[in-house]
């Protein structure tokens, strides 16, 4: 059957089909922004699965395939792996959002050389970058993206069963395409911060031309973090629905990928 056989019977078979299961869901999480994290330890990303594995194969009449470990079967478990990848792929789209807007209004405020190493991908990224993402983050948990999410997941072995797991090139070509939303919400959330720095830069470059004796760097640069950061508060509520518009359009996407 599946090249290995502990003489169980059903109880092994029921095995081999959990274990099949996670592969959907364990990729799904892998390529999700939250539960993906580095920050998130591996042995509670390996429970994690196995639990909501536990339910589908409860809930569902998911069938694996008869040889798991067999040339068809592998072909069915790399379907799986798609599958996940796409759905976690659209969230990470999401996410990446706000770390374009944050090297937008990180380079006109000149704090694009405050950067930092991102714990939860091991990258560079600027210091406003994480702000924001910490901001998505709270407002994605507190609207049950999370949860939503999941239950998306679980909703697509009825409409890509095993077996049947190939997206096909419009599902494909849509998830591509919600990157076109998410560098507009980018420039959406960067757009008030921007305009305020490009009103300071303009008069410090009137201020410079007509009293030539003032240094422009050293008026420029701190009118330019000072104006930033009171249009970051100020636009605070604005970015913030802003995010709740960007994850609903995100679980949005990713019910469009599994609707049949």
């Amino acid at each position: 059957m599946n090249g290995l056989d502990f003489g169980f019977g059903p109880i092994e078979a029921e095995f081999w089909r959990w274990l099949f299961v996670m592969t959907r869901i364990g990729a799904a999480m892998l390529a999700a922004p939250i539960f993906g994290a580095g920050s998130v330890p591996m042995q509670l990303r390996v429970v994690v699965t196995g639990a909501v594995a536990a339910l589908v194969c409860a809930w569902t009449n998911v069938v694996a395939p008869p040889a798991v470990l067999s040339a068809a079967g592998l072909l069915w478990i790399g379907g799986e792996v798609l599958v996940g990848l796409s759905l976690g792929f659209v969230l990470q789209l999401s996410f990446a959002a706000p770390m374009i807007a944050a090297e937008v209004i990180g380079g006109g405020m000149g704090m694009s050389m405050a950067s930092a190493v991102d714990p939860n991908t091991g990258a560079h990224s600027p210091a406003l970058g994480q702000y924001y993402v910490v901001v998505l983050t709270l407002v994605f948990l507190a609207l049950g993206g999370h949860l939503q999410w999941l239950n998306l997941v679980v909703k697509s072995y009825e409409t890509f069963p095993p077996g049947q797991t190939w997206l096909g090139a419009d599902r494909l070509e849509g998830i591509a395409a919600f990157a076109s939303i998410m560098f507009a919400t980018a420039v959406a959330i960067a757009l008030p911060v921007t305009l305020v720095l490009l009103i300071v830069q303009v008069v410090a470059g009137v201020l410079s031309r007509s009293a030539p004796a003032l240094n422009l760097f050293a008026l420029g640069l701190p009118a330019g973090v000072l104006a930033g950061l009171a249009a970051l508060i100020i636009s605070a509520p604005l970015a913030t629905d802003q995010m709740a518009d960007l994850s609903a359009q995100a679980i949005d996407q990713v019910e469009q990928v599994i609707t049949p």
